[in-house]
C-alpha cells in the first residue's frame, strides 16, 4: 500500500469508525429541517410551476448537509492531528503536497457524498422528487464535495486549536450553506441580496444541484458548473502551494 493509500485509508476508516455521529447525525438535524419546513411553508410558498415547496426543499439540504460534512471531516482531521501533535510528522513522509491534499480531501468527499445519499434516499420516502438530469447531480455534487473539502484543509492549517475550528464553522461554512439558497428561491429576495447571493459559491453549487433534480434553476447550470469548477480550482491550487511550503505545519 502506497503512502498515499495509506493516508486515504486512514481518513476513511477514521469517520467510518465513528458513523453513529458522522453519518446518522446529520440524517436527523437535515431531516428535522426538512419535516419542520416542509409543513410549515407548504402552501405558502410558490417557487417554480408544479413544483411543491418539499421537493424544491430536498435537494438544497441535501447538498447543505454535504458541504457541512466534507468541511468538518477534513478540518476535523487537521486540528486533532495538531492538537495532539503528530501533524508535523506530514512533513517527513515521502508524500508530495498533491497527495496529502487529495488524502484529506477525497475522504472528505466520501464522507459528504454518504451523508447526502442517506439523506436523499431517507426524504424520498417522505416525498416525491423528480430527477430529471443525474449527470448534472453527480457532477455537482463531486464539485461541491470537493470544495468543502478543500476548504477543510484550509481551515485545518489554519486553526491551532478547536475553538479556531469552530470559529470556521459556525461564521463562514453555516452562514455560506444557510444563504446558498437551500430554503428560498434567488428571485423571492429583495434586489440588493439577489446580488450578494450571486458573491457565494456556495449558492451555485446549491442551484446547479437543484436543477438536476427539478430541471429548474435561478442560474444557467452551465455557468454554475463553471464558477464551481474555477473556485475548486483556484482553491487547490492555493492550498497545494501553503502545503508546499509547510505553512503552519511546523508550529
Amino acid at each position: 500500500m502506497t503512502g498515499f493509500q495509506t493516508l486515504l485509508y486512514k481518513e476513511v476508516l477514521r469517520f467510518w469508525k465513528v458513523s453513529l455521529q458522522t453519518l446518522l447525525a446529520p440524517l436527523v438535524s437535515t431531516l428535522l429541517y426538512l419535516l419542520v419546513f416542509s409543513h410549515v411553508m407548504a402552501g405558502h410558498t410558490d417557487i417554480y410551476p408544479s413544483i411543491t415547496y418539499a421537493a424544491f426543499l430536498v435537494p438544497g439540504l441535501v447538498m447543505m448537509s454535504m458541504l457541512q460534512n466534507a468541511f468538518a471531516n477534513s478540518s476535523s482531521s487537521l486540528v486533532q492531528s495538531r492538537v495532539t501533535g503528530n501533524l508535523v510528522f506530514l512533513l517527513l513522509t515521502p508524500l508530495t503536497p498533491a497527495e496529502i491534499f487529495l488524502g484529506y480531501v477525497l475522504a472528505s468527499m466520501l464522507r459528504g457524498l454518504l451523508v447526502g445519499s442517506v439523506v436523499c434516499l431517507t426524504a424520498l420516502s417522505f416525498f416525491s422528487l423528480p430527477f430529471r438530469e443525474p449527470l448534472w447531480v453527480a457532477g455537482f455534487a463531486l464539485l461541491a464535495t470537493f470544495m468543502s473539502g478543500a476548504l477543510g484543509v484550509l481551515a485545518g492549517l489554519w486553526a491551532e486549536k478547536f475553538d479556531q475550528m469552530a470559529a470556521w464553522q459556525n461564521f463562514v461554512i453555516l452562514p455560506l450553506t444557510f444563504l446558498s439558497g437551500a430554503f428560498y428561491s434567488l428571485h423571492s429576495l429583495p434586489p440588493v441580496w439577489a446580488v450578494v447571493s450571486r458573491f457565494n459559491p456556495f449558492f451555485y453549487m446549491t442551484d446547479g444541484f437543484r436543477y438536476g433534480f427539478l430541471g429548474h434553476s435561478d442560474v444557467p447550470p452551465l455557468e454554475s458548473l463553471t464558477i464551481v469548477a474555477v473556485t475548486c480550482l483556484a482553491l487547490s491550487w492555493g492550498t497545494m502551494a501553503l502545503l508546499r511550503c509547510g505553512w503552519r505545519l511546523r508550529t
